[in-house]
């Protein structure tokens, strides 16, 4: 059974056992259009890596999916989402292959020296986070299907992501997280609205420690 959802995604019935460590993360990415929820779009096969000072985000709730990444098979992953979220200290970079020069290295930073990034409707399909948190009134084991829309307004997409099967699957919930010094590696993002104050976007020759994220 497959169905297109947000993402590229195929749903097919994933239920993972997540801990609170894992139940939020930063936002990341680049501008997203304004106004609805961001149309659907084919998963790359690149990671990229993301980390952020500070993460407040309302109205959260994270289930378990599978994205398949242009050129390989499927993946599993945690998809986080928020109503809203402000960050700081923002950092995105991925690796790009280039022929004749090899990597190249494109680094995204924003939300510094006093200025924050906001997010509406924000989604993230992860595989791994590093972060210290804290999630206010936060139920963990609920039916990804049935998800309270008083934690998270974002109720509707959750309910199209797990429509084939995965409502049944785990799931928890928070009306609000705060993570510190948060390190991600994610397949995918998007927003509703994606607000970069401070945005620095820069190109680097090569790839690995001093030049990433992390």
């Amino acid at each position: 059974m497959e169905s297109l959802v947000r993402g590229g995604t195929r749903w097919r019935r994933f239920a993972v056992v997540m801990v609170p460590s894992v139940a939020a993360t930063a936002a990341i990415g680049v501008a997203l259009a304004q106004g609805a929820l961001a149309a659907s779009f084919s998963v790359s096969g690149q990671q990229f890596k993301v980390t952020a000072k500070t993460l407040h985000g309302d109205g959260f709730v994270q289930y378990g999916n599978v994205v398949v990444p242009s050129g390989q098979g499927p993946k599993a992953v945690a998809v986080s989402a928020f109503t809203d979220a402000t960050i700081t200290g923002l950092c995105q970079s991925v690796v790009v292959p280039a022929p004749f020069i090899g990597d190249v290295t494109l680094k995204l930073t924003a939300g510094n020296n006093g200025k924050e990034v906001t997010a509406k409707n924000l989604y993230i399909d992860l595989d791994q986070l590093d972060a210290d948190a804290t999630f206010n009134d936060i139920n963990i084991g609920v039916a990804a299907g049935a998800t309270d829309p008083n934690y998270a307004a974002v109720e509707d997409q959750v309910a199209k992501d797990t429509e084939h099967g995965g409502a049944a699957s785990f799931a928890q919930e928070a009306k609000s997280a705060d993570l510190t010094d948060v390190k991600q590696r994610a397949w995918a993002t998007s927003a509703g609205t994606f607000k970069l104050a401070g945005l620095s976007l820069r190109l680097h020759k090569g790839s690995g420690a001093g030049v990433e994220c992390y």
